[in-house]
């Protein structure tokens, strides 16, 4: 997953609970095995970003 490079500036967001984060990227890392599909997806659209700039209002659940 893409990380901010510069946390000092990321301003975008409010963090509740920081200690969190660990048990978030291990979610994360969970979900990428069982989610091949979506990584798939993520790989091949990766360059292109043809999302990039738009406002997602909904989505949807993939399950193996």
């Amino acid at each position: 997953m893409n990380k901010p490079n510069d946390l000092k500036n990321f301003t975008d967001c409010a963090i509740a609970d920081i200690s969190l984060a660990a048990w978030g990227r291990k979610e994360i890392a969970i979900a990428e095995t069982e989610m091949p599909g979506l990584m798939a997806i993520r790989e091949e659209f990766a360059a292109s970003q043809p999302l990039r700039g738009a406002r997602i209002t909904g989505s949807l659940h993939m399950t193996i």
